[in-house]
Formats: structure tokens, C-alpha cells, sequence
């Protein structure tokens, strides 16, 4: 999205120092700065600020900043950089004329985005977030990186207290709204699954008249949320609308199934692994059929979406070990679809997750814990844990070398939270 260094003055209210040049995207990373772009510096653990120079050097045009002028570079001297980007990325919305997706719920977010894209794509150019641009940087950040000849957007929405999304929905405005599913994650701040519900219906209370609710017809509390919008409502998943038959995984977990639709049916096959990505993938779908496209494009593009990294990534490491890497974010219901998915993998040898800890789930934390490991020792499958004794077991004090007898035939998952620190232990595997 291209604008000038006074129109960014102007939407923020700042004071501009330098030349009014023309500015095209917007980052507040200065390792992925572009020529012409403008940096935001943002003040958090680190003060964004220390690197205005650095992005200057890697082809910034201008930045923001709260305090004096750093560079010979044109500023824009603003009282809070934060703000200052909430306020542009409401304004870019406004130079966007096709329709705006927002995506939120407790499980599967980002799947649905990247499926959704690959969807959208089959009718022209589609902008989506970049990884898990899910709040109130990411979001406007996608806003303001809109290319010119863009025909859809889709934002993800996350939320850690209730209000959250309001806050998002004021900057994106969405067209149509997602809830994908409400479970127990980040329970150590809502407290329970209902005040989650609350807090995730709020993206479909702001839809306009003329948009669409997608929501996901097998999960209670999401369900309970539908009164809270005046927008068309199409519903996806086994009592959805939009549904899926005759299921099959082939080896390596990729589903196909027949669609089933008021618009009729089709054959998908999806390079995505796991059986509880069909439910992401009928959304996506939903929010195509919502922009009339026929089913025969949807199904083309469910067929070459791919997921982001450390999501259902299957690897083989060079002992003939298959690594799930599902490494990038865990709580209760992903982490048992992931063990549903290792259960399902058809190896001769041992079926081993290692387990990390699933954050943020307050009083629940140790009963989800233990729920957990029951399941997979339901599944009969071999539980190594790392860093915590949550899971009822003494956590592996090395686990590369627990791992090391691994070998072909043998499948090992991985799966925690971020702050696990999971997805390093995946790289090893692969690269030994």
C-alpha cells in the first residue's frame, strides 16, 4: 500500500521532519525493512528506537518516533509510536475496497488463514497476515502491506482479555468472521471456556448486515455465540451446512473427502496432514462459497494450500526416524488431534510423543496435564516429556539422548508451547 510521509503525518497527528516522500509498506522489524518503506519503532522488552538507524541503512524511507530526530532521514515525531500504528492501520483499511476476513478461535487460526489464502487465491490476488500476526501490531501491520490489486484480506484475531477483538475489529472491520473453535487455551486468563466464547464471539458481533458469520456448527460454546451478530450466518463441520463424507487418510495423514454443500458437492484431496484439519478446511471453504466462487476452485485451491512452519510438518531425519513437528504452539485440544494424528500414522515401529508444556492454562493447568497423558496412553503410544512434571511423569532430563534409538519405521511427535522450546529439538532431529 503506497502513501506519503505528510499523509502518515497527517492520520497521526505528528510532526514531520525531512522530505514528503512516497512510502510504500510498513514494518516495525528492521531485519525485514524494504526500500521505501517506513519503520515503526515499537517500545517493549526491547526499545525499537536503538534500531531507526539500522532500518535507515536497510532502505527505510522514514520512520516514526517519539523522541527527537535520529537520522538525516525524514521522521514523523509522534507521542506514541503504538498508537500511532493502530491509527494507520485503521486508515488503510479504508483504502481497502474487497472484502476483509477476520479469523479467531482457540485452535486452528492460522491453518484456516493459510487455507483460506490458497482458497481465495483461485479468484486473484489475496493478502494475508505473515505467521501469527494475530494482534494489535500484526493486525494493522497487515492492513498497511494491502498490495494495490488486492481482491481479499484475511487477519487473524487473537485474544488474551475480553475486548480484545473489539479492539482489533475497530482497525479491520471485517467482512466475514471466523470462529474456528473455543477451547481451553489461555484459560489462566479467562478463567473458563465460556468467558472465551465471550471473548471470540466479539468478531462476529461487528460484522455489518451484509456480511457473514462462519461458525463452527460442532462446538457448543461457539454456537452459543450466533445471536451476537445481524449477519448471515453459514455454519461448517459434522452439523454444519458445509460437511464432510467419506474420509480417507492415505499414509502420510493427507485427507480427502467429499464436500457436501446447499451449493452442491466435490471431491477434495489436501496436501495438509491430519484429520482435524478438515474442519479448517471446510471453513475455508465456507468463505468461499460466501464470495460465490464454485466449489470446483475452492477444492483446486484446498488442494495446494500449505501450512506455516512447525504445524503437522512431516520429516524424515537421516536415521529414517519420521518427525511430526507440530512444535509451534500446543494446548489440550491440539495437542490430543496431534496425538490422534501420530495414532493414525501407519509405521511398524514406535509411535513416541514428547510432550512440552501447554502455557497459560492458569487453574486448569495440571487436571489438563494429566488429561493429556491419559489420552495418549490411551492410544497406547510411548509419552516423553520435556521440562515439566505436569504430565505426571518425571520429564526426560536428556532428551536427545532418549531419542537416539530411533530409527526407520519409527515416528516421533513433537509438541509444546512456544516457550517449550520444542521447535530446536525438531531442527536436531532432522539435521543429525
Amino acid at each position: 500500500m503506497r502513501f506519503t510521509a505528510a499523509q502518515v503525518a497527517q492520520v497521526v497527528d505528528g510532526k514531520i521532519n525531512g522530505k514528503d516522500l512516497e512510502l510504500n509498506g510498513v514494518t516495525q522489524d528492521s531485519r525485514t525493512v524494504t526500500p521505501g518503506s517506513l519503520f515503526v519503532p515499537l517500545v517493549a522488552e526491547r526499545d525499537g528506537h536503538d534500531y531507526i538507524d539500522q532500518a535507515v541503512q536497510a532502505g527505510a524511507s522514514a520512520y516514526l518516533t517519539n523522541g527527537e530526530q535520529a537520522t538525516g532521514a525524514t521522521s514523523i515525531q509522534v507521542e506514541d509510536t503504538a498508537s500511532a500504528l493502530l491509527s494507520l492501520g485503521a486508515a488503510a483499511r479504508t483504502s481497502i475496497q474487497s472484502p476483509v476476513v477476520g479469523i479467531t478461535g482457540s485452535v486452528g487460526k492460522t491453518s484456516v488463514k493459510d487455507l483460506t489464502t490458497s482458497v481465495l487465491s483461485q479468484r486473484g490476488t489475496t493478502h494475508s497476515s505473515p505467521r501469527s500476526f494475530n494482534n494489535e501490531i500484526g493486525v494493522p501491520l497487515t492492513l498497511l502491506n494491502t498490495p494495490e490489486d488486492v481482491t481479499a484480506v484475511i487477519t487473524e484475531m487473537g485474544a488474551r482479555h475480553v475486548g480484545d477483538i473489539n479492539k482489533l475489529c475497530s482497525i479491520a472491520r471485517p467482512d466475514i468472521g471466523v470462529i474456528t473453535t473455543v477451547g481451553a487455551a489461555h484459560t489462566e486468563i479467562f478463567e473458563s471456556i465460556e468467558t472465551v466464547g465471550v471473548a471470540k464471539g466479539e468478531i462476529i458481533e461487528n460484522l455489518p448486515a451484509n456480511g457473514c458469520a462462519i461458525l463452527n456448527a460442532d462446538n457448543q460454546e461457539v454456537m452459543k455465540q450466533a445471536t451476537r451478530t445481524r449477519a448471515q450466518i453459514l455454519t461448517f463441520g459434522e452439523k454444519g451446512e458445509i460437511r464432510a463424507s467419506d474420509i480417507e487418510l492415505d499414509a502420510e495423514l493427507r485427507p480427502s473427502f467429499q464436500i457436501e454443500t446447499p451449493w452442491g458437492r466435490e471431491k477434495v484431496f489436501l496436501q495438509v496432514r491430519g484429520k482435524h484439519m478438515i474442519p479448517n478446511a471446510l471453513a475455508a471453504s465456507a468463505i468461499g462459497l460466501f464470495l460465490n466462487m464454485d466449489l470446483s476452485k475452492i477444492s483446486a485451491g484446498l488442494s495446494e494450500g500449505t501450512l506455516s512452519p512447525a504445524r503437522m510438518e512431516f520429516q524424515t531425519a537421516p536415521s529414517g526416524l519420521l518427525v511430526i513437528n507440530d512444535a509451534y504452539n500446543a494446548n489440550p485440544v491440539s495437542t490430543k488431534a496431534a496425538l490422534d494424528a501420530l495414532a493414525s500414522v501407519k509405521k511398524s515401529g514406535r509411535k513416541v510423543a514428547v510432550l512440552g508444556l501447554m502455557a497459560e492454562l492458569g487453574a486448569q493447568s495440571s487436571r489438563a496435564h494429566e488429561e493429556v497423558a491419559e489420552y495418549a496412553h490411551s492410544l497406547e503410544l510411548e509419552l516423553l516429556t520435556v521440562g515439566t512434571d505436569l504430565y505426571g511423569q518425571e520429564p526426560e532430563e536428556d532428551i536427545d539422548k532418549s531419542l537416539s534409538g530411533l530409527t526407520d519405521g519409527d515416528v516421533a511427535l513433537i509438541k509444546g508451547s512456544l516457550v517449550a522450546g520444542l521447535q530446536s529439538l525438531a531442527k536436531r532431529l532432522i539435521e543429525e
